[in-house]
């Protein structure tokens, strides 16, 4: 077993260089899925759900491989069957890609239900309705569900409620079914264009991403052709959060700043000090932070995945702040670890009443989800003395350099073995 140490640390400087979007990412690689040739993709992040995915896509057939530039290959052209593994498929949310991907080429998908962060409740109704008034039909197991169709026709679909993963899905199934697909009530997220992007470029018909109403032209066959993954607006709004809890300056590089401009907005609204350029933004702060009030959406809105390191800066901050958590009303697992470490804040009916300014203390915690863990991380800047930090495993789920980003710009953090810190203990009780 794993775990973080972070030690208290004041004024973060330097540089990061952003790594591609994790949420983008797990929709780029079913997508290439779908080409009759292979394609290539550029800046997929090396982390422990992409990994995954490697091995479904490998058990069912293709390939996927990276040369020694870094670029990712996937091959789809030996998929020989679509049999996801339960398992695996229910390791990670957006394993259900795979079924807008595959479903009009192949008939037939079985795959594990939604896993990754456990939030209560991840419903995939939406997807349900749309891809049956397509023409599938949807068989539920205990551990996985089967989806059939002899052939996806398109249609008009409106989302009940707005939702990315269902936009990107449906949009996926609707390149390759016949006729049209008009998507109404549709996903605005930054990922759900990068997605259109590429299929554009692997020959779709879709216009419209960004916009609530999308409209996608089936075609026959897809080519291959290379792409680069979007930046990841989520990694950098964590580390520029960061900033405000522990004072100093920090450019995010590599970023599309567009993607950030509510975290921005709030930042700058709290007293950071906010400069950007066409692909960079740095945050500066002298640790003293007005406290504020969020409400998480869908984007353009504050992004729910922001929500838990934020909690961590408004700890810290001047007064009472309030988060009203709009998307998942029980996202506040890291409260409870929050305030093992001396957070005053109670939550109640998906709002979260957090009062200022707190003094935290290093304590042993618990990441629960991979924004928790790094709000934990963030927490442990904050605190006076040692945190150690366990669950690794899930912030390696969406981050996979996260000790050596923080230690580029001063943090005091280091990944052990459980066993070195039992012993370490040990030690201290000997003395």
């Amino acid at each position: 077993m794993k775990c973080l140490k972070v030690e208290q640390t004041k004024g973060l400087q330097g540089t990061i260089q952003i790594p591609g979007s994790k949420n983008s990412s797990l929709a780029l690689l079913a997508a290439a899925c779908m080409a009759d040739y292979p394609v290539t993709l550029l800046g997929i992040p090396n982390i422990s759900d992409i990994r995954v995915i490697t091995k479904i896509v490998h058990e069912m057939g293709g390939r996927i491989y990276q040369n020694v530039t870094g670029e990712v290959i996937v091959d789809p052209t030996q998929i020989n069957q679509t049999i996801l593994d339960p398992k695996k498929s229910s390791s990670f949310r957006t394993a259900y890609y795979f079924i807008g991907a595959l479903l009009a080429k192949y008939g037939r998908v079985s795959v594990g239900y939604p896993g990754g962060d456990d939030f209560v409740s991840r419903p995939i109704d939406q997807h349900v309705k749309a891809l049956q008034m397509m023409g599938a039909t949807f068989t539920f197991h205990p551990n996985h569900y089967v989806v059939e169709a002899k052939e996806l026709k398109g249609a008009t679909i409106f989302f009940d409620k707005i939702t990315s993963g269902g936009t990107i899905n449906v949009m996926l199934a609707a390149v390759l079914a016949k006729g049209e697909t008009v998507l109404l009530n549709a996903a605005r997220d930054p990922e759900v264009v990068d997605t259109a992007i590429l299929l554009n470029s692997m020959g779709a018909s879709i216009k419209g991403a960004g916009t609530h109403t999308i409209r996608i032209t089936g075609v026959k066959a897809l080519k291959g052709c290379t792409h680069t993954v979007i930046p990841d607006r989520l990694i950098a709004s964590a580390f520029l959060i960061s900033v405000g809890c522990t004072g100093g300056s920090v450019t995010v590089e590599n970023i599309i700043p567009e993607h950030l401009q509510a975290c921005l907005s709030k930042l700058k609204e709290m007293g950071l000090h906010i400069e950007f350029s066409s692909n960079s933004v740095t945050a500066h702060s002298n640790g003293i932070v007005k406290a504020t009030r969020i409400r998480t959406g869908m984007y353009p809105e504050f992004p729910t995945d922001v929500q838990q390191p934020l909690t961590v800066l408004l700890t810290q901050a001047q007064g009472k702040s309030i988060i009203a958590e709009k998307i998942y009303p029980n996202r506040f697992n890291h409260v409870q670890q929050l305030a093992r470490m001396g957070a005053n804040i109670k939550v109640r009916s998906g709002v979260a009443y957090i009062k200022g300014k707190s003094q935290l203390y290093g304590s042993n915690v618990h990441a629960s989800d991979i924004r928790a863990g790094i709000a934990l991380i963030l927490a442990g800047m904050a605190a006076e003395g040692t945190t150690t930090i366990r669950g690794v495993e899930h912030i390696e789920r969406g981050y996979g350099n996260v000790v050596e980003a923080f230690q580029t710009i001063g943090a005091k953090i280091e990944l052990q073995s459980e066993k070195y810190t039992q012993n370490m203990n040990k030690l201290e009780n000997a003395r």
